[in-house]
């Protein structure tokens, strides 16, 4: 594989073994490239200015020293909006997740589940995909279902069939669950989902599920 062809990443951690290790995990494979390291969210920032034609993901940390990793989120999806954000954190919390989501990131994965999700994911990503760790989506249903349901915005218009798949969607089913429970084809809650998403304005299914967990009221 030529190396024009390579993912190019930069890699973002205040800690410097964590970095090594990554970068080194990242050597074996041909192709993802690194071409950048940095100790803190503002060198990253700096590191894009100044390969911004190369980068095609960067790989964030959280807490970061300077410049944290939401707030280098946030730089990077309105300076470089083709430049695309995995954050790799150690914080499996919902208040986490929920922001880094709204914040423009393309995935969120966890530090302690394997490197091998590492490259998973920035091949996922760069391919057009998003890629949270089971565990992070796990963290957001529950959230949604700890005594809460959904409550649509009433300014938004719902059928009644599609604030059913709504409800489910928010109890974390898979089309397929949805489509037994419900008693209606595969197509249709595809079809049924596409809708949710033009109508909430939403871009995409995880989009959807992050609505769904801050539009919530308590259940009676």
């Amino acid at each position: 594989m030529q190396d024009k062809e390579k993912i190019k990443v930069i890699i973002a951690d205040d800690h410097h073994m964590v970095l090594d290790g990554l970068e080194a995990l990242i050597k074996v494979t041909d192709d993802i490239e690194v071409i950048g390291l940095a100790y803190n969210g503002h060198h990253a920032f700096k590191l894009l200015e100044l390969n911004q034609l190369d980068v095609d993901i960067a790989v964030l940390d959280i807490d970061m020293p300077v410049q944290d990793g939401l707030e280098t989120t946030r730089k990077i999806r309105a300076e470089y909006p083709n430049i695309k954000v995995l954050i790799l954190t150690m914080h499996n919390n919902e208040s986490y997740i929920k922001e880094i989501i709204a914040a423009g990131a393309s995935g969120y994965i966890l530090k302690n589940k394997g490197s091998n999700e590492l490259v998973e994911a920035i091949r996922a990503i760069h391919s057009g995909e998003e890629y949270f760790s089971k565990a992070v989506t796990d963290t957001l249903i529950k959230s949604i279902q700890d005594g809460k349901k959904a409550k649509p915005n009433p300014q938004v218009k719902l059928t009644k069939r599609e604030k059913e798949v709504l409800a489910l969607i928010g109890e974390g089913m898979t089309t397929k669950e949805i489509s037994k429970q419900l008693f209606i084809a595969n197509t249709t809650v595809e079809t049924h989902r596409r809708n949710l998403i033009d109508k909430l304005g939403v871009k995409n299914s995880k989009k959807l599920l992050l609505y769904v967990a801050n539009n919530k009221e308590s259940k009676q």
